[in-house]
């Protein structure tokens, strides 16, 4: 059977034909800090991360540069690595990439979660994870960057029952937190949704010139896509889904704020 019309025609017997794909998963900017106004959730979505990662690993040796990178600590030591690990996305076949960015004054926001940071950022991971979940004989293993949250907060158990309920079928087959040092891919969408995330802080004027290593990183990321920035309407095409909010898109260009 190559192509199944509901998942329960899948059968365990039907191991080549069903697709596993693993989801490294994490966010940009803080949902309890008023003074943060954008929160993203972002993944990339993935067959075989040995690929991608093997690459990065044999770049990292033959450098001697074992750092963790993070788009807030982007510096002169570190931005031709950060560069070259985008690169490598780009020339890696089989990648995806997706992400949700909203606007925490706005009114959607408000509405859905009333002030609760956790409850946005488990709907927000479900929402973007199922928006890429299109394919009944698809199956996600998410991979999740470490998050200290309040003892009764059950990210992982509830992602994963929440959006096999919601999806009537194995979406999921399980989620798993991992400090991000440990992972490249997990640093690698820090990267980019960190990105993602300052550039509409400085189109919204949130941000007035902000720092140059997160610019020139930021423009070389704009520039893979071929785009001026991403307030107006995201990104889209067969590799990317970036998504912004309507919210976020109204917000006045000249509002202003001390970040960097």
């Amino acid at each position: 059977m190559s192509f199944f019309q509901k998942n329960s025609d899948i059968k365990l017997s039907d191991y080549e034909n069903v697709k596993t794909r693993f989801c490294f998963l994490d966010e940009s900017g803080s949902l309890s800090d008023i003074k943060d106004p954008f929160f993203t959730v972002g993944f990339i979505r993935c067959s075989q991360p040995y690929y991608i990662g093997s690459k990065i690993a044999y770049e990292r040796g033959k450098r001697n540069f074992y750092d963790e990178m993070k788009f807030n600590k982007l510096s002169k030591n570190n931005l031709d690595f950060a560069k070259f690990t985008l690169d490598s996305f780009f020339s890696t076949r089989n990648l995806y990439f997706s992400s949700y960015s909203l606007d925490k004054h706005g009114g959607y926001f408000n509405r859905e979660f009333g002030g609760n940071p956790w409850k946005a950022y488990e709907d927000i991971s479900i929402r973007v994870l199922e928006s890429a979940a299109t394919q009944p004989n698809e199956i996600f293993i998410v991979i999740a960057d470490y998050v200290t949250t309040p003892k009764e907060i059950r990210f992982e158990v509830n992602v994963k029952r929440r959006l096999n309920k919601k999806l009537n079928r194995l979406a999921v087959a399980g989620v798993c937190r991992f400090d991000s040092k440990s992972n490249d891919l997990l640093q690698l969408v820090d990267l980019m949704v960190g990105a993602i995330n300052y550039d509409l802080k400085l189109s919204t004027g949130v941000i007035l010139r902000g720092d140059k290593y997160k610019r020139r990183f930021l423009d070389h990321f704009k520039t893979n896509l071929g785009i001026k920035d991403f307030i107006d309407n995201g990104f889209r095409n067969y590799f990317f889904n970036i998504f912004i909010d309507k919210d976020a898109k109204s917000r006045i260009k000249n509002e202003k704020g001390p970040s960097s």
